[in-house]
């Protein structure tokens, strides 16, 4: 994520070139500074839409329910402690 207030002031003042963005602050809102500038390109949260990378989120799925389903803790667990009950 990146402040967009922050980002519209740096590629005004010509400190970076350009951007390109496919997620954003306030989905599906886009600041209209953004949407007015040549030198930016946005996307509608496209950047996974390939087929490579959704057989990749597949397959990470199927990893996570194998494991709770072996009673290991799910390789891509953010709040384990659910899993134990001390949450």
């Amino acid at each position: 994520m990146i402040d967009e207030a922050a980002l519209v002031r740096a590629l005004k003042s010509k400190k970076i070139a350009g951007a390109g963005l496919d997620v954003f602050e306030t989905e599906p809102k886009v600041p209209s500074a953004l949407l007015k500038m040549k030198n930016v390109v946005l996307t509608p949260h496209l950047g996974s839409a390939v087929m490579e990378v959704r057989d990749q989120m597949a397959n990470i799925v199927v990893d996570n329910l194998q494991a709770l389903l072996d009673g290991r803790t799910p390789p891509n667990c953010v709040n384990p402690q659910v899993l134990t009950g001390k949450a």
